[in-house]
């Protein structure tokens, strides 16, 4: 790869003609700066592939793009007119345009991706969909298990979807269970069962862990719910059929009986799932729709031909773009992280083949990106639509909500209402004492940033002393302030009283930082919402606002996120501890011996119930070994 750089003043004069109303003014207000030089920059780009980065005088990337052919994709952008105003205005902003050359376009797709998600350009619009989807997961074990996963796929499972939300998956695993009697238990539960757990009693498995099914009868049965994961029930039921009058021609009533119940409980699904297409297979249906200068791209899923779904996604930075635009840096950037399936349907014409190229050459084999032309595609977009538009009206109500929040939380606490505010809020989570736990959560730009929160693992406490854990957790997190790193937030909240507010605020002096307004939100009688306290670290009088106030309301959602963060950090700790500290402190049994040993009993309480001669069973655990363990846990 090579790569050019040039550089040049900020504002034209032509560039200033694209502009009117209040960009112009916004503009005006700029200091004047040497013009930049669009024909020198042209004069030595290259007509090769590549990716090209827009940079303002302050050196913030504006935006990045890809091309075919940088010089005539570059060159379209100074032009005498822009169809677009936050084109126009991104563009009296340019002080030198920066280009990396690629071999292909597709290489040059992979490079813009990535930077539009390293740099979040001003101008680019961007997806933060970083949540994995959820699967269904078959495993190779000799009964496989049937399960949710959620995650990295590898070769030691088979994997159906992604589904588009977690009841999704839940329900289909409840309809597989109810039809096929799969096990669902963990391997370590499932190895050591020495009777039917529950699910056997209530029909919702086979019992294969206890051998009350064979294992070519559980085999059939796996093979099964795997047609039906790929959208092939009417092969299902052919098999079901046959299979049922095989066993009353031998009058095996019973099993004929089992079979018959399978049979109806698919039809059933069939029948329900009014949104079948009839076939097999897999598509998406993605639908861009704009309303009030908000954009929503609505993503439904269709897996072995039954609707799973939906999932709507707001852009950022999409001011003034076209649902087309949004549409378009959907299926680039989506589709970069997550599987792509065999067709795409969506609700606008595609300017260009260059999306389906692209899919195609990413999925290895042709995908078919087309509008809705049969009656079903076009009664999935329309669904897709209508559930776009829901979700528009859903955001903008829970936007105005917020808002009305924020501005009653500002006006209370007298904070500065420029910009977003940011509130970080910390909380502690520990059981008498062990395995302390400080998390801090962030909420900002009307809603809460995930991607931000922080755990604190505390040690050298008293165990028990919240302050202690409050001031070191404080300390931890702020303590980059002080060289320059990080983002100062507009207000901090401690859930607790007045010993971990002084205490947190001990933190920020010794840091410096005492000008940061910090705030602690002090349980109310029995802990009933709506009686909180909060206690101000500036000496002020605590203030108790009405249950009704909506910054209380405000200051609740972020507290209770910061409780429920602290609360996942502290269980996965302590588990952690509960299942290896005691086999840690035995002599001979190091990493090795203690994984063996926890998949053989599955868990700390296993290896303890298990006999001597149990211990011995284990790869690696000699006699005198063995000893050693039981004496060290009893």
């Amino acid at each position: 790869m090579a790569a050019w750089a040039v550089r040049a003043g900020v504002i034209t004069s032509k560039a200033l003609s694209y502009v009117s109303g209040p960009s112009l003014r916004m503009l005006m207000t700029e200091p004047e700066a040497p013009t930049f030089d669009a024909k020198s920059l042209l004069a030595t780009l290259t007509d090769l592939p590549g990716v090209y980065r827009m940079v303002d005088g302050a050196d913030n990337v504006l935006y990045v793009g890809k091309a075919k052919n940088l010089k005539k994709r570059v060159a379209s952008y100074f032009r005498d007119s822009h169809p677009s105003p936050r084109i126009a205005l991104m563009v009296a902003q340019i002080a030198r345009v920066e280009t990396t050359v690629t071999r292909s376009e597709a290489e040059a797709l992979l490079l813009e991706n990535n930077l539009i998600k390293s740099l979040s350009p001003r101008y680019n619009i961007l997806f933060r969909d970083d949540k994995s989807y959820p699967y269904i997961v078959l495993t190779h074990d000799r009964s496989p298990r049937l399960g949710f996963f959620r995650g990295a796929t590898d070769r030691r499972a088979d994997y159906f979807g992604p589904f588009p939300s977690s009841p999704a998956v839940r329900e289909s695993i409840h309809l597989l269970q109810k039809m096929f009697r799969l096990r669902t238990c963990e391997n370590p539960v499932f190895n050591n069962r020495s009777r039917p757990c529950l699910l056997y009693q209530i029909k919702r498995c086979s019992g294969p862990c206890v051998g009350l099914i064979e294992p070519e009868r559980y085999a059939e049965d796996v093979q099964m719910a795997v047609l039906f994961l790929q959208g092939r029930q009417q092969d299902v039921i052919g098999r079901l059929s046959a299979a049922m009058d095989q066993a009353a021609g031998k009058l095996a009533f019973e099993q004929a009986a089992v079979y018959r119940d399978q049979i109806q409980s698919l039809r059933q699904v069939q029948e329900k799932q009014y949104v079948d297409s009839g076939k097999g297979g897999d598509l998406d249906i993605v639908a861009a729709v704009g309303d009030g200068g908000m954009l929503c791209v609505n993503l439904a899923m269709v897996r072995g031909g039954r609707h799973l779904g939906d999932r709507p996604q707001f852009p950022a930075n999409s001011v003034d773009s076209s649902p087309l635009e949004v549409l378009t840096a959907f299926l680039y950037q989506h589709y970069l992280a997550h599987p792509i399936p065999e067709r795409i349907v969506v609700n606008l014409p595609l300017v260009d083949g260059e999306p389906a190229d692209w899919l195609s050459d990413m999925a290895g084999r042709p995908v078919r990106l087309v509008e809705a032309r049969l009656t079903m595609q076009r009664v999935w977009i329309e669904m897709a639509e209508q559930n776009a538009r829901l979700a528009i009206t859903a955001r903008r109500s829970a936007l105005s909500r917020q808002e009305a929040r924020l501005e009653a939380l500002c006006k209370t606490l007298g904070l500065e209402t420029e910009g977003e505010l940011r509130i970080e809020c910390f909380d502690i989570s520990h059981t008498q004492g062990e395995s302390t736990v400080a998390a801090c959560v962030v909420y900002q730009g009307s809603g809460m940033r995930n991607s931000e929160y922080r755990r604190f693992n505390i040690r050298d406490i008293q165990p028990g002393d919240d302050c202690a854990a409050m001031r070191q957790a404080v300390q931890r997190r702020y303590e980059k302030l002080v060289i320059g790193a990080g983002l100062a937030p507009a207000l901090i909240l401690i859930d607790g009283g007045s010993g971990q507010v002084g205490a947190a605020a001990a933190a920020l002096a010794e840091l410096g930082l005492l000008h940061l307004p910090l705030l602690g939100v002090a349980k109310g009688e029995a802990r009933k919402p709506g009686l909180e306290t909060l206690v101000f670290a500036d000496g002020r009088e605590p203030l108790q606002l009405a249950p009704e106030h909506p910054a209380l309301h405000l200051i609740q959602e972020i507290r209770d996120e910061a409780h429920r963060f602290a609360v996942s950090g502290h269980r996965a700790r302590r588990g952690k501890a509960g299942r290896t500290s005691r086999l840690e402190e035995i002599m001979g049994v190091g990493p090795k011996r203690r994984k063996a040993l926890i998949s053989r009993f599955g868990g700390l309480q296993g290896i303890t119930d298990a006999g001597i001669d149990q211990l011995t069973a284990v790869a690696g655990v000699s006699r005198e070994l063995a000893e050693k363990i039981y004496a060290a846990l009893h």
